[in-house]
């Protein structure tokens, strides 16, 4: 029935995806979309929200959760800017830093699956097209 639905079949997808990230993150007590914005404040320390939700491809508001949430767990904390004392940047903490190899580690695995079940050369050309169809939506 819904053969040709772009927003049907990618949603699907996304949710399967959901699954897979959810159970490699669980014993951090992350989100995927934490563990993801983790990995980018640790990659990127003294990231603005707005240069988080740009990297993250998401809204303010969804950045605010987010960045709550992990601020909550104790794995980043808020720092006034140096350049502009209305922005706030965030860093991340000890146990941020403790767990960096570990959430590396879990979300290298699940790659590392989906790339074995559908093949190395699906893999690189269904995650080429996905993005290359979001980017120029």
């Amino acid at each position: 029935m819904f053969e040709q639905c772009l927003y049907f079949n990618t949603t699907s997808l996304a949710r399967k995806l959901e699954r897979e990230w959810s159970t490699a993150f669980k014993p951090f007590e992350l989100t995927p979309p934490q563990a993801f914005m983790l990995r980018v404040i640790l990659q990127k320390p003294a990231s603005l929200q707005s240069e988080l939700a740009n990297e993250m491809n998401i809204t303010r508001s969804t950045a605010t959760r987010t960045l709550e949430g992990l601020l909550k767990l104790g794995y980043i904390k808020r720092v006034t800017s140096l350049k502009d004392g209305r922005e706030t940047e965030y860093h991340p903490t000890p146990k941020a830093v403790k767990v960096k190899d570990g959430i590396n580690d879990a979300s290298a695995a699940v790659t590392k699956r989906m790339r074995k079940v559908l093949g190395n050369d699906v893999f690189e050309k269904v995650v080429g097209e996905v993005k290359a169809v979001s980017e120029s939506l």
